[in-house]
């Protein structure tokens, strides 16, 4: 399995960006390893505020269960930018993440290029990037799944959210949604874009919602399941111990591993199993 940084020059984000990938090629298997590679079924994995394209690795065991499910991960830095197309700045992450990394890591490595090969998952920010671009992409991804997904839109709108280290009184979150009578019914509304889906009669991508019963939040993401409930939306949703935190993330990712349409192999030798 390696473990890649690639730094490439995004026209939508208009300079040079980065992401890790996670690429089981290199599994040592007397009976594998001289064969053709396969396409590789694909996880694009966001991270949470604050965090970048490391996170993931540093923060979780991904890095071993890609190499047990075979499974390729490709992990962007997004910044503080919620991953969506902002008006202000003229970065559009929304179209960087749906489209354009997708594209770029299918021509750089041997991935699948099938919807239901491919999926989005993301923590907190990254949860709520995965949800929105997951629904606005869902000719893409077949497979979506939001940890502790910062469903905060509500608060922005009742003027009550709050973010540690982001001073209430700066203009950060309108920097980021745009101004708060342009939310409802847009491309950065969750409730509008399911509704809209559900009422277009397609395809919805398979969803997975997880949370801690000590995040705080809850109510926001206990909100959301209640509203896919009405719609009739066919999801999953799981409250469990724990917080807003990596020992949660950790504990959830590999369950969403086992929730997405993959083989575990356990397949070679590597530094980790040097058992067979």
């Amino acid at each position: 399995m390696a473990l890649i940084k690639v730094d490439f020059l995004s026209k939508y984000l208009m300079r040079t960006v980065s992401f890790q990938a996670i690429i089981p090629v290199d599994n040592f298997d007397e009976t594998t390893y001289n064969q053709e590679v396969k396409p590789f079924k694909t996880l694009y994995l966001l991270h949470g505020i604050f965090g970048n394209d490391t996170d993931w690795v540093s923060g979780t065991r991904i890095q071993a269960w890609a190499n047990d499910y075979n499974l390729a991960v490709i992990m962007p830095a997004g910044e503080n930018k919620f991953y969506l197309d902002n008006n202000y700045s003229g970065e559009s992450w929304s179209k960087f993440i749906g489209e354009e990394l997708v594209t770029f890591t299918r021509k750089l490595f041997p991935l699948s290029n099938k919807r239901e090969d491919t999926f989005i998952a993301g923590l907190s920010m990254g949860g709520y990037g995965a949800l929105i671009n997951g629904l606005k992409y869902h000719e893409t991804f077949g497979y979506v799944a939001a940890l502790s997904p910062a469903l905060m839109l509500d608060d922005y709108l009742n003027g009550t959210l709050e973010i540690p280290l982001i001073p209430k009184e700066s203009h950060y979150f309108e920097f980021i949604f745009g101004k708060a009578e342009d939310i409802k019914g847009s491309d950065k509304d969750y409730k509008h874009l399911i509704k809209t889906l559900v009422s277009q009669n397609v395809t919805l991508p398979e969803l997975y919602i997880c949370i801690g019963k000590d995040d705080s939040l809850l109510k926001n993401v206990d909100d959301f399941d209640e509203y896919l409930n009405q719609l009739q939306v066919k999801h999953t949703y799981v409250i469990d111990s724990g917080g807003h935190e990596w020992y949660f993330w950790d504990k959830y990712i590999h369950k969403i591993l086992d929730w997405l349409p993959l083989t575990s192999n356990n397949m070679g030798i590597n530094s980790g199993n040097v058992t067979k």
